[in-house]
C-alpha cells in the first residue's frame, strides 16, 4: 500500500430542493386550494475518522465529492426527500485545512469522531405553507437553499506515544524492527526509509505506540534531502529519542545531535520542547573506552542522560524503554496481561 499524507480535494453539499406550486383540482370540489409541498433538504459532507485507515492514497484518484440535493415537492401535499448525507472517511489523525493550508477547519484525533463541514441546503417552502385567512390562493414558492462548495487539503498526521529521530543511517529502523512487529526496510545506505513507520511497543506489561520517520540532515527545513514535511507525524507525540551512530565512518555524536536540533527548532510546531531520550546507538560494534568519551561529551553538550544501546543485539533497549515509559502520561500506556504479549506478537502488523 502506498503511503500519502496530505490531498487536495473539492467537496460540495446538496442543493436543498424547490418547492410545489399545485392547486388541488377534484372533480365537485369548487375550491380546491393550494396543495404544494415543501422541497426537501440537501445532504451534509461529514468527514468521519475510522480505524483501519492510515494512508490518504484513495484521495489522489477520486478528489470531487458531491452530496446528493433534495428532492423538489409536488403536488397533493407531497414534500420532497431529503438527500443522505455524503461521509468522507478519513484516517484517525487527519487535520482538514483551508485551502491556504494554514487555517485548520477541524482535527480527527478519535476513531469514531464527525465533522459536518458544509451544511446541504434546506428546501424550499411549497405554496400550501403560504396559505392564510387573507391569501387563499398563493402562489409563491422558495427555490431552495443553494449549495456549498469548498476546496480543502487532508493532512495525516500519525498519532504515536514516541517518535524516533536521527541522521540517516543512525539504525532507526532496526531500532523499530527490534522492539515492534514491523518489518521496516534496513539497508547500507541512507534514506532506506523513505515514509513514516508505526510499531506497537510491548514492554513489561505495557505497550505503547512508536513512530519512526525519514532521517533529517542538515537544511531539511529548507528542503535537504528529504527534507522536514514528515515531522508533522511526531508532533503529537509525547516523547522523543534520539539516536546517534557511534559508529560512522567519521563519528561525530556531538555534531549529529545538534544538526537534529537545529532541524527541530527550525520546523517549529513545539518539537524542540518536547523531552528527548538520547540514545547511542551500535555500540556492539565499539569498545567500552569509546562509548564513555563519546557519551561524556553527549552530556556535556547539553544530553540529559545517555543511554548506550545496540539495535541489532538489543543490548541496553530494556533501560530505555523504561525510561520511554517514564516520560509517557500514564493515561496514553496501555496495560495488558503478561500472556497477551505472545498472542499479540504472533501476528504481524504493519500499519503501511
Amino acid at each position: 500500500m502506498h503511503f500519502l499524507d496530505q490531498a487536495k480535494i473539492y467537496i460540495r453539499s446538496g442543493a436543498g430542493g424547490p418547492g410545489a406550486v399545485s392547486f388541488r383540482r377534484e372533480k365537485y370540489i369548487q375550491y380546491g386550494g393550494p396543495d404544494g409541498g415543501n422541497g426537501g433538504n440537501g445532504g451534509d459532507v461529514i468527514f468521519e475518522a475510522v480505524a483501519g485507515l492510515n494512508t490518504l492514497i484513495d484521495f489522489r484518484y477520486s478528489q470531487h465529492f458531491k452530496a446528493s440535493r433534495g428532492t423538489h415537492g409536488m403536488g397533493r401535499d407531497r414534500h420532497g426527500a431529503g438527500a443522505s448525507d455524503l461521509v468522507i472517511k478519513v484516517p484517525v489523525g487527519t487535520q482538514i485545512l483551508a485551502e491556504d493550508q494554514e487555517t485548520v477547519l477541524g482535527d480527527l484525533t478519535e476513531a469514531g469522531q464527525r465533522l459536518c463541514l458544509l451544511e446541504g441546503g434546506r428546501g424550499g417552502r411549497g405554496n400550501a405553507s403560504y396559505k392564510s385567512s387573507t391569501n387563499r390562493a398563493p402562489r409563491q414558492f422558495q427555490p431552495g437553499e443553494p449549495t456549498q462548495e469548498l476546496w480543502v487539503w487532508l493532512r495525516l498526521k500519525l498519532l504515536a506515544d514516541a517518535g524516533l529521530v536521527g541522521l540517516p543511517n543512525a539504525g532507526k529502523s532496526t531500532f523499530i524492527n527490534r522492539i515492534t512487529n514491523t518489518t521496516a526496510k534496513v539497508g547500507a545506505y541512507p534514506f532506506t526509509t523513505l515514509h513514516p513507520q508505526l510499531g506497537v511497543v510491548h514492554h513489561k506489561a505495557r505497550e505503547f505506540v512508536l513512530a519512526d520517520i525519514p532521517g533529517l540532515i542538515s537544511g531539511a527545513a529548507d528542503g535537504a534531502g528529504i527534507g522536514d514535511r514528515f515531522l508533522g507525524h511526531i508532533e503529537r507525540c509525547r516523547v522523543l529519542i534520539h539516536l546517534i551512530d557511534i559508529n560512522g565512518t567519521d563519528p561525530d555524536p556531538v555534531g549529529a545531535m545538534q544538526v537534529v536540533e537545529q532541524e527541530l527548532e527550525a520546523y517549529g510546531a513545539g518539537l524542540d520542547g518536547k523531552p528527548r531520550l538520547v540514545a547511542l546507538n551500535k555500540v556492539d560494534l565499539a569498545d567500552a573506552e569509546l562509548i564513555e568519551a563519546f557519551s561524556a561529551e553527549l552530556l556535556e553538550a547539553g544530553a540529559a542522560k545517555v543511554f548506550p544501546i545496540s539495535g541489532a543485539t538489543g543490548m541496553g533497549i530494556e533501560a530505555l524503554l523504561d525510561a520511554v515509559i517514564l516520560n509517557l502520561p500514564a493515561e496514553t500506556v496501555t496495560e495488558h496481561p503478561a500472556g497477551e504479549r505472545e498472542e499479540a506478537d504472533d501476528t504481524p502488523w504493519s500499519p503501511l
